[in-house]
């Protein structure tokens, strides 16, 4: 693969995590934050961005994106793919970014109700580009990103020379532990399970450049996720600094949505807000095309669907959830996800740690992995509901007693990685075993010979 080619992919890897909700969140915390703005942004960047890289290399590694549940029951296989394309397409990511991009995008601009028109325009730009997979990397990696960039470093730079405010005190939670705050906010952002999804496209992305061999695809999927880490982290560099100079020109904002806002307004008038709904609708527009080639080429290459048969249905539903109400579909997608990102999360963990998958190993492994996925699913679930305030107060207590990780929503981990140890401490027992017998069993023919 030629350099250029490589730093395309890496470009179109990098535009299609970067939604709308990556560019409000920082400004958000950092704000918080205040003076302890970049140890919270430290934080941040090794949940939002290191467990999205790593789940890209571990997706390389393997060399198909459906390997990661090859070893798992057929029904959990489906199941579990269908859910997380399901939620990240048309049931709650693909709704979201269309109605944040004409909140953000079109609404300043227009005070009339025009999200059905909207939406059916932007699903069927989606669309055709979407049913040209083999160009993403054209449009997006040489052309769409490169933009964006000059976008967002046309904001950073004026706000580098003309800051319009400065950090003020932390609030509470950022000044007691800005670093641990900073890595949960990370792990909300659930990049970690679009990186799956993704893992679909950048995947066959680099097989279209004409790699075949499996170390080759594992070696640039490395690389691109290189380069992503690096775009990605300043970009959240970045908006983390706007959001930590906003104190004057945005005190006491609700979202990071507000603070770009006025940023852009205070730095540039009119020109700022355009150039922030530009930014927005890029951003909204590439995620949502990287979306639909996923599920499209897993139906395509899991039950056989024609790719511009899937794409097209999945933009219909996303051009008509778009217009029944956002808080709906979050309300209602909402757990599944913050469900499936410890399943993603625990697969990949188990992935590197496990031994690889070989006909005679099969069984233990995937007896090893179902046993995973059961256990992240149950306390993924206790999570879920502390996260959606669905927890009784007395109930709650006992759980942030007795659950390590429970204030962090991430009471999965521990009995995640409990368990892979122990299955490969039995695995490697077992293999020892085996050699033993098989060595005496050889000496025990050779004796009766």
């Amino acid at each position: 693969m030629k350099r250029r080619e490589l730093a395309a992919i890496g470009f179109m890897t990098f535009a299609l995590f970067l939604g709308a909700g990556n560019l409000i969140f920082p400004p958000m915390m950092a704000q918080q934050a205040g003076e302890n703005w970049l140890i919270a942004i430290g934080g941040f960047l090794l949940t939002a961005v290191g467990l999205p890289a790593l789940t890209l290399i571990v997706l390389g590694r393997l060399s198909s994106a459906n390997k990661l549940t090859a070893s798992l029951p057929n029904w959990m296989d489906r199941t579990f793919w269908f859910l997380v394309l399901t939620t990240l397409g048309p049931a709650f990511v693909l709704p979201r970014a269309v109605t944040v991009a004409y909140e953000m995008g079109i609404k300043p601009f227009y005070h009339g109700d025009g999200l059905m028109m909207f939406s059916v325009l932007f699903c069927l730009l989606t669309l055709v580009l979407a049913l040209k997979p083999g160009k993403l990397v054209n449009y997006i990696g040489k052309v769409m990103t490169p933009a964006l960039i000059a976008m967002l470093a046309l904001l950073v730079i004026a706000a580098l020379v003309n800051p319009l405010g400065s950090p003020t005190d932390a609030n509470a939670v950022y000044k007691a532990a800005p670093t641990v705050n900073g890595m949960i906010q990370g792990y909300m952002t659930l990049d970690a399970i679009a990186a799956v999804a993704f893992g679909w496209v950048i995947i066959q992305t680099i097989r279209s450049t004409g790699v075949k061999c499996d170390k080759a695809i594992s070696y640039y999927t490395l690389r691109v996720a290189g380069i992503y880490a690096v775009l990605m982290s300043l970009c959240y560099l970045a908006m983390g600094y706007l959001g930590a100079t906003s104190s004057s020109i945005a005190p006491n904002s609700t979202n990071g949505g507000e603070i770009l806002t006025r940023y852009a307004a205070g730095e540039f008038g009119t020109f700022g807000q355009i150039l922030l709904a530009t930014i927005t609708l890029m951003a909204c527009l590439t995620t949502t095309i990287g979306l639909t080639n996923a599920n499209g080429e897993y139906y395509k290459n899991t039950y056989r669907v024609p790719f511009t048969i899937s794409a097209t249905v999945i933009m219909s539903l996303t051009a008509l959830i778009s217009n029944v109400g956002l808080e709906t579909i979050i309300e209602v997608s909402l757990p599944a996800i913050l469900i499936l990102c410890p399943i993603a999360v625990s697969l990949i963990i188990a992935i590197i740690f496990m031994p690889k998958t070989v006909s005679n190993e099969t069984r233990k492994l995937s007896m090893s992995q179902t046993l995973i996925v059961v256990i992240a699913t149950l306390f993924g679930t206790i999570d879920a509901l502390n996260i959606l305030g669905k927890i009784p107060a007395s109930i709650l207590k006992e759980l942030d007693t007795w659950l390590p990780l429970f204030h962090a929503h991430a009471s999965w981990l521990l009995p995640v990685l409990a368990t892979v140890v122990i299955s490969k401490v039995i695995h490697i027992t077992q293999r020892r075993s085996d050699v033993v017998t098989q060595s005496y069993n050889r000496l025990k023919l050779s004796s009766l010979r």
